[in-house]
C-alpha cells in the first residue's frame, strides 16, 4: 500500500475535539508537516494552550482513526508531536538549572493529608534511585522537619563557587529545606504575604540543591500570593492535586485545579491523588469503608479529563510514621508502602508522557533512576 498526506488529513476528519465538538482538521489542528517514510508516519497537532485538558485524547483518537481509516499496519503510535500555539504566560528565568522537574504538590483545603502525601512522594521517589529535593513551602504550618526526623536540624552555609548558600538538610536520600529549620517549632509565623515570599525565594535561590530529577514543592493549602510567587519564580513542570472524596474537599480541589490551569497561572495539572481512600481493619485486611465517600477523586480526575495518580488508604501507620519522622514510604514491602511507590512510578510516567508528547521547546526533563 503506497501512503500520501491526503490519505492521512481524510482520516483525521473523523476526529473530534472535545471542547467545541468540531473535527480536529478543520480547526487547523493538524500541521501541514505530514511525513511518511513507507509506513512510517509522523505529524504534529497543534493546540491552544500546552496544558489543554483534552490533549491526551485527541492524540489517542488520532491515532486510532489513521490505524482504522487508513491502515492498520502504519506505524503511528508515539508519532504524533504536541505544540502550543502560544503560552498565557511567559517562563520565569530558570533559578535552578540543575533541577530537572519541578513539582507543585497542592491541595485545595487543609486536613486532606497533602504533607504527608508530599514527604512521602519524596522518599519514594528518593528509594526508586532518583535524586530528590523537597522545599516546605507552607509558611505558616510547616510540618516536613517533623516528618523527616529532622525537628534539631540547623542548615548551615557552604561556599559553591564565590557564594554563600545554605546547604539543605537530608535524610532518607531527600535533601530538604523549610522555614520550621529557622524558628523555634513552638512559636507561630506572623507574616505578611510579602515576608513569606521573600523568605521562600531566599529558599530557593540561595541554597545548594545541587543536581535533581525531581524537586517537590509541598504549598499551603488553598490559593494564595505564594502559589502566584512559586509560579512566577520557577519554571514548574507541573501540579498535583491532594483531596479526600469528601464531597466538601472536592470542591476545594476543583478551585486549585482551577487555579493552575488558568490563564494568570498556566501550569499543567499532572495528576490528582485521593488520600484517605478508604479505612481497612487491621483484623478484617479484605474490609474497606469509605469513611468520606467512595471514589470521589476518581469522579473528579474523569470529569476533568486528568489522571487519578494513586488512592492512599486510611492506614494507621501513616500517621504513626509522620509522627515519628519515619515515612511509611521506606517499607514498599506494606500496603501503604507499596501505595506510595505505585503513586510516584504514575508521576514518574506523567511527566514521561509530557516529555514524549510535547514540541522540544516545551519539553520537560525526566531521567531514570539510578
Amino acid at each position: 500500500m503506497t501512503l500520501y498526506p491526503q490519505l492521512i488529513i481524510d482520516a483525521l476528519k473523523t476526529v473530534r475535539y472535545p471542547g467545541t465538538g468540531k473535527d480536529i482538521v478543520s480547526m487547523g489542528m493538524v500541521e501541514d508537516n505530514i511525513r511518511i517514510d513507507g509506513m512510517n508516519v509522523t505529524f504534529s497537532l497543534i493546540f491552544d494552550k500546552p496544558n489543554d485538558p483534552f490533549i491526551r485524547s485527541v492524540v489517542k483518537a488520532a491515532e486510532t482513526a489513521v490505524l482504522t481509516y487508513v491502515s492498520p499496519e502504519v506505524n503511528i503510535r508515539n508519532n504524533i508531536t504536541v505544540k502550543a500555539k502560544q503560552l498565557a504566560r511567559p517562563e520565569p528565568d530558570k533559578l535552578l538549572p540543575q533541577v530537572k522537574n519541578i513539582i507543585a504538590v497542592s491541595s485545595g483545603k487543609g486536613g486532606v493529608g497533602k504533607s504527608t502525601v508530599a514527604a512521602n512522594l519524596a522518599v519514594a521517589l528518593a528509594r526508586l534511585g532518583y535524586k530528590v529535593g523537597l522545599l516546605d513551602a507552607d509558611i505558616f504550618g510547616p510540618s516536613q522537619p517533623k516528618m523527616f526526623d529532622l525537628e534539631e536540624a540547623r542548615p548551615y552555609m557552604v561556599e559553591v563557587e564565590g557564594r554563600d548558600l545554605i546547604e539543605p538538610v537530608e535524610n532518607y536520600g531527600v535533601k530538604l529545606l523549610s522555614i520550621g529549620f529557622f524558628i523555634n517549632k513552638e512559636d507561630a509565623v506572623l507574616w505578611r504575604g510579602a515576608m513569606a515570599s521573600n523568605a521562600l525565594k531566599q529558599l530557593i535561590g540561595d541554597a545548594n540543591w545541587g543536581d535533581l530529577d525531581y524537586f517537590l514543592i509541598d504549598l499551603p493549602p488553598g490559593t494564595s500570593d505564594i502559589h502566584l510567587t512559586m509560579v512566577q519564580t520557577l519554571a514548574i513542570t507541573g501540579a498535583v492535586v491532594v483531596s479526600t472524596p469528601q464531597e466538601v474537599a472536592l470542591a476545594d480541589a476543583r478551585k486549585g485545579i482551577n487555579m493552575f490551569l488558568g490563564e494568570k497561572v498556566n501550569v499543567p495539572v499532572l495528576g490528582l491523588i485521593e488520600n484517605m481512600a478508604w479505612f481497612t481493619p487491621a483484623e478484617l485486611p479484605q474490609n474497606r469503608y469509605y469513611l468520606f465517600g467512595k471514589d470521589g477523586c476518581k469522579h473528579l480526575a474523569e470529569q476533568l479529563n486528568i489522571p487519578l495518580l494513586g488512592q492512599i488508604p486510611i492506614v494507621q501507620s501513616i500517621c504513626e510514621g509522620g509522627d515519628a519522622g519515619k515515612p511509611v514510604a521506606l517499607d514498599t514491602d506494606t500496603v501503604s508502602g507499596q501505595a506510595f511507590r505505585d503513586l510516584a512510578t504514575n508521576l514518574i510516567e506523567q511527566v514521561a508522557y509530557r516529555n514524549e508528547h510535547l514540541a522540544p521547546t516545551q519539553r520537560v526533563h525526566v531521567t531514570k533512576g539510578k
